[in-house]
């Protein structure tokens, strides 16, 4: 594998970063009038506009050339003819087929999994219908209400993301609810809102032995049976998202009631499949596959449009650049839609648990950035939080701004408002203010002089803050889909550029190991537990903290 940033094309963009210091975008805009056709891209329902970033065309050109030196091209195809591209763990990417609505067939292993995609999507469907209708019902005869979607990471992220951001799309009467965290408050405030004769408990686990997930699974059990149910209605309210299908059986859920997914999707890449089952139930199987379709529009795109011309490729690319020539090391997410709210957060296990690593594909340690840490919240409310140290804070900070130019709901100038500051933010971002700018606007306000100079360096910007734009017509399942696609396929770029594996995610991996060595060291309520050794300092003394708390407790 090469040395990315040993090569003569990371050497030309370094220079390229150096030359344009003193150059600003706004600058760049005052020269080329033709700068907002050039850099910007249409496809799948999505608009990119990303020339607010200080890229020109000599920079776009560079970057594409470190594209073919790191062999895009190569890498995406190799990924969408189902080779094991996730080198640790020897395994197909392979996410597409799931919302592959051609007649194209996928293989892994000289298999046609596009088969088995098919016929588990047919099943999904069946299912929701029947749940939909009123055929499939609860032990005491009552429809089935209610879901409570129980995981963790991809199992979770994926399903509650969509599902909030197609509340528009719920069907009356339905309720999901999604329950991740091992903390058993989260189960306990759930199961308050539910009725267990009327809901349905989704238990999404691969493996089926997924700490958080198997705890809270075996607490909405409990809970159910302790309402007057028996062992035999735990079938009729319990279904599985799983392989283990012993596990499954032993748990109570009847082998008709698994949904199977595939060791070559990946948890983060997930609900597509089986796992967005509770999306399926929530707004129906129909706006499920137009979600799925969505996607499978911006994958035909990634998979065909040339380089200079391809949305993921692009964002992707504006990303590195920003990221590795300009230092920006943290990425904001911003929607400018309420819906849209867990998007960030969807976006953070996407992009930082694939790509952020340390070392490349072949084991040798990166001498240079990878993933940037990704935050943010829905516009405006970020406005009044954190985009102060965005526009004024010491490190540079880059940024999508996203947002539907019509909303699902018109009420007076509501979204007027929304995407004004939507509009103004992108452009304050990369334009700032001047000092000369900052007290000709306080001259004319009527300042005195005493206060202009007192006044002038905090109302100065720098301005040159890199945001994307991406905008659509309105936010439904189809452009959702092409939204998570397109997101998804800037990380693979992104992933490939700087030489790491996207697929793995072994850094969570140490946590979780030593969690089960720390549990029985953990006293029950009222029950005195012996000093803890071996461990360090630290964690020896914080667990015997706590157990002498938890001694007194009642």
């Amino acid at each position: 594998m090469i040395d990315i940033n040993q090569t003569p094309e990371w050497e030309t963009l370094k220079k390229d970063a150096e030359m344009l210091e003193g150059v600003s975008v706004r600058s760049l805009f005052e020269t080329d009038p033709d700068r907002f056709s050039r850099f910007s891209i249409e496809a799948a329902g999505l608009f990119l506009d990303y020339s607010k970033n200080k890229i020109t065309e000599e920079v776009a050109g560079h970057l594409l050339a470190l594209a073919g030196v790191a062999d895009l091209e190569g890498a995406r195809a190799r990924m969408l003819a189902g080779e094991a591209i996730n080198v640790t763990e020897k395994r197909a990417v392979l996410h597409p087929a799931l919302r592959d609505f051609s007649s194209r067939d996928y293989f892994v292993d000289g298999e046609n999994i596009s088969r088995k995609v098919r016929a588990e999507l047919a099943k999904m469907k069946a299912f929701a219908q029947d749940i939909h209708s009123g055929a499939r019902k609860g032990h005491t005869g009552k429809p089935l209400t209610s879901v409570v979607n129980i995981g963790i990471g991809g199992s979770d992220l994926g399903p509650l993301m969509a599902t909030e951001a197609l509340r528009p799309y719920w069907i009356e009467g339905r309720r999901a609810f999604f329950v991740s965290n091992v903390d058993g408050q989260h189960m306990a405030d759930t199961l308050a809102l539910v009725d267990p004769e009327t809901t349905l408990f989704i238990v999404a686990s691969k493996t089926f032995t997924t700490q958080e997930t198997m705890t809270n699974a075996e607490t909405a059990k409990r809970w159910f049976l302790s309402h007057g149910a028996r062992e035999a209605d735990i079938a009729k309210h319990f279904i599985a998202l799983s392989t283990n299908a012993h596990a499954v059986k032993a748990f109570g859920i009847a082998p008709e009631n698994m949904f199977e997914f595939w060791d070559w999707v990946g948890g983060r890449y997930s609900l597509w499949s089986a796992i967005g089952m509770s999306i399926a139930l929530q707004v129906g199987f129909d706006n499920f596959e137009k979600l799925l379709r969505g996607a499978h529009a911006m994958d035909e795109h990634f998979r065909s449009a040339p380089l200079r011309e391809n949305m993921p490729v692009m964002l992707a690319l504006a990303g590195v650049w920003n990221r590795n020539f300009l230092g920006a090391a943290s990425h904001a997410v911003l929607p400018y839609d309420q819906h849209l709210h867990r998007l960030p957060a969807y976006l953070q296990q996407a992009d930082m648990e694939s790509n952020g690593k340390r070392v490349t594909c072949d084991g040798a340690p990166v001498g240079y950035a990878t993933g940037p840490v990704i935050f943010g919240e829905p516009g405006t409310n970020g406005q009044h939080a954190f985009y102060q140290l965005i526009h004024q804070g010491t490190d540079l900070v880059s940024a999508d701004f996203i947002a539907p130019a019509i909303s699902q709901e018109e009420i007076g100038d509501h979204h007027e408002k929304l995407l004004s500051n939507f509009l103004a933010q992108t452009e304050a971002l990369m334009r700032g203010k001047t000092e000369r700018e900052a007290r000709e606007e306080m001259k004319r306000d009527g300042y005195a002089q005493s206060e202009i100079d007192r006044l002038a360096p905090h109302r100065t910007f720098p301005g040159d803050r890199p945001a994307n734009s991406i905008l659509m017509e309105k936010l439904t399942p189809e452009t959702l889909g092409a939204l998570i696609a397109l997101y998804e396929h800037k990380i693979f770029c992104q992933g490939v550029i700087w030489g790491v594996n996207s697929f793995d995610q072994w850094g969570v991996e140490l946590g979780k190991t030593l969690a089960k060595t720390i549990l029985p060291e953990i006293a029950k309520a009222g029950e005195e537990r012996p000093v803890a050794k071996g461990h360090d300092a630290s964690t020896a003394g914080l667990i015997n903290r706590i157990n002498q708390i938890r001694s007194r407790s009642t």
